[in-house]
């Protein structure tokens, strides 16, 4: 679907395609069609103060399409646009590359250089009072018996005591090479443990502020979808005033989202929170924390891994006594603005404040989660995680939906503009927008009724009148028809639960001997990867990598610069991977990537869409499938001159009732059921000079 608007300028700067124009040249770049139709609709939203869901394929040239408009809006008003992402490689590239290059081509045509800034969560920046002052042990008690560990944490701390004395903004990314959790933790603190900046002895000097008071001067602010929530979400402002976000990345929106509002409780969070609160207050009352804690350790560690749909009458009993511990935990400490000309013991108090929160919250939550009437009227899901290792057992809860959030908190009082290569699945925007709580048809997208009707948490957001917001797609630069083959192997087995069928080994093999390697394998799990790169080493003569033998990063850079080599991985691989020219010509997915059918949040949620009358294996896992599916296929072509195939080799994307709306989802490459053309196109392009 294409649609184009134009811009309605109404202030006496220049118009958004005029300042688009000057941006292209002054880079070097030429016109493409899809850009251009996306800055004046990104105009167009922000002016008329509506949302705009744009899927903008690879080469579209997005980023200059959302951010031209941006800054335009932040130098008209006078306040900041928020740019939201996803990944940290965006935001580097943002910040380092994009708005760099872009505020010096506009500077003459704007009444000043455009300017901008990272802000990221606190956690993230080097707290200077934790780091002087004597705040509680952070160390895992499990790691007191790991000498090997004690001593490689005690490095890190030490390298970070020394990059303290000299670091300027204090941010964690900039610790290279970087540095563990545990470690970090020592020197860091979260919004909720944070004394305040009036409070804290080293307030004035404080990275955390600083990143914020930066943040809160500049033209465009540039932060993730995790603090985005966070802002959108809390009851203190995290970002500067603002009234327009761009959720670049928006098709991982609601995933990131639901990681910040999952809450956990294990013992390692009691334990925590006994650790703070032990020297603050009489010590029966923080052993009955204890114990209620030991209670929970006990119980986590004999109960089955999974999906907890009823509450046992022994959990329940351990869930109040964590509650009901905690809160006398709490009582105990007593006022919570005591201590204010004691910053030691006001920072001590702090930090136990939110350790018990957490668990008293939590505890309350998982309790609350249950007692409904009917499977419809539950809003979160509770589930078992084994842990492992190095992990203890973890009791989760989290939202089935976030659509109601996310229409309250963040698209109430600002103008969103949403994109990504991929947010129309099967044709439509619809499944996305509910999953956003866009409930309702966009003005000039497709009707309700598709796939995605009915979806989770749909119920949570009232319906959108037309004019709300609107969902288009500018296109590609990409001619897929002529670059890429769909090659879907329709003649093999279905897959099944026993690892790869012997078929799909000696496809995988024929193709890549027809390719002279350059194969990015996307495995459905990591199993599956590494059984295919051990079973295919000795039947093939080109180098093949798996996920896990070194860092992603350096793999993905020994794959991009050794054409034969092959790379074979999981999830990070399916979206993380950008390699154009002839270093990749074939891309392998080995299923239609499902969730698991034992994954305790979606399985909930798709039980959940089902009680309220939707489908929801289409809802949810379909929609799932088609979300990654179309990130996979998308890593083909790269540049104008990319070309190769994608083999799938689950039949079902031919056979399947549902196989209409995950291609629907896809680029439209050229299609093909026949062995022999893809085996054959890439013997042709094995034999291009590169």
């Amino acid at each position: 679907m294409r649609v184009a608007f134009s811009a309605v300028p109404d202030s006496h700067l220049p118009a958004v395609d005029e300042l688009l124009s000057i941006a292209v040249n002054a880079l070097g770049g030429s016109e493409r069609q899809g850009q251009i139709t996306m800055v004046n609709a990104v105009q167009r939203a922000i002016d008329r103060k509506e949302h705009l869901a744009v899927q903008a394929g690879t080469g579209t040239g997005k980023s200059l399409a959302y951010l031209v408009p941006s800054i335009r809006h932040a130098m008209d008003t006078d306040k900041p646009v928020v740019i939201s992402t996803a990944t940290i490689a965006l935001q580097r590239q943002l910040v380092d590359r994009d708005l760099p290059r872009l505020s010096e081509a506009l500077a003459k045509e704007l009444p000043h250089e455009p300017t901008f800034a990272i802000l990221k969560g606190r956690r993230n920046y080097l707290c200077r009072y934790k780091a002087t002052a004597g705040w509680p042990e952070e160390d895992e008690q499990d790691q007191l018996f790991d000498p090997r560990e004690v001593s490689a944490t005690g490095r890190m701390v030490q390298r970070i005591q020394e990059w303290a004395e000299e670091t300027e903004t204090g941010d964690r990314d900039e610790l290279v090479p970087g540095v563990s959790e545990q470690a970090w933790r020592q020197f860091s603190v979260s919004a909720q443990e944070c004394l305040g900046a009036s409070r804290c002895p080293s307030g004035a000097e404080c990275f955390a502020e600083m990143a914020r008071a930066r943040a809160g001067e500049v033209d465009v602010v540039v932060t993730n979808h995790a603090l985005l929530a966070i802002d959108a979400m809390g009851e203190l402002p995290v970002l500067p005033e603002h009234d327009t976000v761009v959720v670049d990345e928006a098709h991982e929106l609601v995933d990131r989202v639901t990681s910040v509002v999952t809450g956990e409780l294990s013992e390692t969070s009691v334990t925590l929170a006994v650790r703070r609160v032990a020297r603050l207050i009489e010590q029966p009352i923080a052993d009955q924390l204890m114990e209620a804690g030991e209670d929970l350790k006990a119980l986590l560690a004999a109960a089955p891994a999974g999906r907890v749909d009823e509450l046992p009458q022994v959990l329940g009993m351990t869930l109040a006594l964590v509650r009901d511990a905690a809160a006398r935990c709490v009582t105990a400490l007593g006022p919570r603005g005591a201590d204010k000309d004691d910053p030691d013991r006001a920072g001590q108090r702090k930090a136990a404040f939110t350790a018990l929160d957490e668990v008293h919250d939590t505890a309350v939550r998982m309790l609350e989660a249950y007692g409904h009437a009917t499977e419809a009227d539950r809003a979160e899901v509770v589930w078992l995680d084994a842990g492992s290792d190095r992990r203890p057992p973890t009791l989760r809860v989290a939202p089935l939906g976030v659509a109601g959030m996310l229409r309250e908190r963040l698209f109430g009082d600002r103008t969103v503009v949403l994109t990504s290569a991929t947010l129309a699945l099967g044709g439509t925007f619809d499944g996305m927008a509910r999953q956003w709580g866009l409930a309702g048809p966009s003005a000039s997208g497709p009707g309700a009724g598709g796939p995605g009707a009915g979806g989770a948490d749909a119920s949570a957001a009232e319906p959108v009148k037309a004019g709300e917001w609107q969902g288009i797609d500018v296109g590609s630069p990409f001619d897929h028809q002529r670059a890429g083959i769909l090659y879907v192997a329709k003649h093999l087995p279905q897959p099944g639960r026993d690892g790869l069928p012997q078929a799909y080994l000696d496809e995988i093999t024929e193709l890549i001997k027809a390719a002279g390697g350059r194969t990015l394998g996307l495995f459905s799990s990591m199993r599956a990867a590494k059984a295919a790169t051990e079973a295919l080493r000795d039947r093939l003569d080109v180098p093949l990598l798996c996920q896990g033998d070194d860092s992603t990063m350096l793999l993905v850079k020994q794959f991009a610069e050794d054409e034969p080599t092959c790379l074979f991985g999981t999830l990070s691989l399916w979206q993380g991977v950008d390699v154009p020219g002839p270093s990749l010509r074939l891309v392998i997915i080995d299923r239609v990537p499902f969730p698991r059918p034992d994954d305790p949040l979606t399985s909930a949620r798709q039980r959940h869409v089902a009680a309220k009358g939707g489908n929801g294996f289409m809802s949810v896992a379909a929609t799932h499938a088609a979300l990654l599916l179309a990130q996979g296929t998308g890593r083909l072509l790269r540049s104008q001159h990319d070309k190769g195939v994608i083999a799938v080799l689950d039949p079902r994307l031919a056979t399947a009732r549902y196989s209409g709306f995950l291609l629907g989802s896809l680029p439209p490459f050229w299609r093909t059921t026949d062995p022999a053309v893809p085996r054959a196109a890439l013997k042709r392009l094995s034999t291009e000079p590169s």
